[in-house]
């Protein structure tokens, strides 16, 4: 039998030394990535990097747009909105009773182009949705009540269903909202500076600051590494304790065919010991020649079990 709660403890182990050592080399990364202290000198920094390598780099700033998303619920001027919608509603379960249950109506996100600005310059953010890291604010959260109409809700009644309302959810990335972008640094072709994803490489979006995330990372690698450690010794205890108990019941089972074997080697002696007693006198003491079927443990009575292994 496999012992799975060793297997299982070492590959839980496997796993989470990859994602220790996944988050060490990004804290590494993260940690050699040129830093921006003013947006103004980033124009620059370009000119002068080499162009076969990509350029990246960390900047700050507040969020800015020039043309703002109007949240519609929150009042809120954002440049990455998400809404979503549920439909919230009773449903009649086998056993009779009414169950609260949700269905996804709407999920719909926008963007549109922005920038961070910390007062010496601008620099263009480009695929922000996508980034590591990115928090959008919940701005509203509203629960419409679903209408009373008679004809509506005994139809779904009819099928089971009594129509609670729709929460709709706004979250959104608020103009002002300062920031952290990790990515590489290019330019378009009519020279604008902007930050966007590398082809190999972190883009990260955060309200923490760039030490922040490297601690961070850094703290997450050494928990994965201990938990690494922990499932390691456990599944190591657990495979070792099965494998001994195999050896163990092996061994028993070896003992206990070697002791029939016996057993059947002297049964087999005593009826050759009768059977020559027999043709020299003559005499068919049927007392000797009929050996009762010994138990194999203590080769004195009769056997009155048997064992299946």
């Amino acid at each position: 039998m496999v012992p799975w709660g060793g297997v299982s403890c070492c590959l839980s182990a496997a796993a989470l030394y990859l994602l220790g050592r996944s988050s060490g080399r990004d804290a590494e990364v993260l940690n050699s990535v040129t830093r921006v202290n003013q947006l103004k000198d980033l124009a620059q920094l370009l000119d002068t990097a080499s162009k076969v390598l990509p350029l990246v780099v960390t900047i700050s700033g507040r969020v800015g747009s020039d043309t703002p998303i109007n949240c519609e619920y929150s009042g809120l001027r954002g440049v990455i909105v998400e809404e979503t919608a549920e439909q919230h509603f009773l449903k009649h379960n086998d056993a009779g009773s009414w169950i609260q249950d949700s269905a996804l109506m709407l999920s719909m996100c926008k963007e549109v182009p922005w920038y961070l600005d910390d007062g010496t310059g601008r620099t263009f953010v480009v695929g922000g949705r996508g980034a590591t890291g990115l928090v959008l604010t919940v701005g509203s959260e509203v629960f419409e009540e679903a209408g009373r109409s008679f004809v509506r809700g005994t139809l779904d009644y009819l099928q089971g269903l009594k129509m609670l309302g729709v929460k709709r959810i706004e979250r959104v990335l608020p103009v002002g909202t300062p920031l952290t972008v990790v990515g590489e640094a290019v330019k378009d072709d009519i020279g604008t500076v902007r930050i966007q994803r590398p082809h190999k490489g972190p883009f990260y979006i955060s309200p923490k600051t760039i030490d922040q995330l490297i601690a961070n990372l850094g703290r997450w690698a050494r928990w994965y590494k201990y938990a690494s450690m922990g499932f390691t010794t456990v599944g190591i205890y657990l495979l070792v304790k099965h494998t001994f108990h195999y050896v163990m019941e092996r061994k028993r089972h070896w003992e206990l065919r070697r002791r029939v074997l016996a057993a059947a080697a002297k049964r087999a002696g005593h009826e050759d010991e009768g059977s020559n007693a027999t043709s020299e006198n003559g005499v068919d003491n049927k007392k000797d020649l009929l050996m009762p079927d010994l138990c194999v443990i203590c080769l004195e009575q009769e056997y009155n079990s048997v064992f299946v292994p």
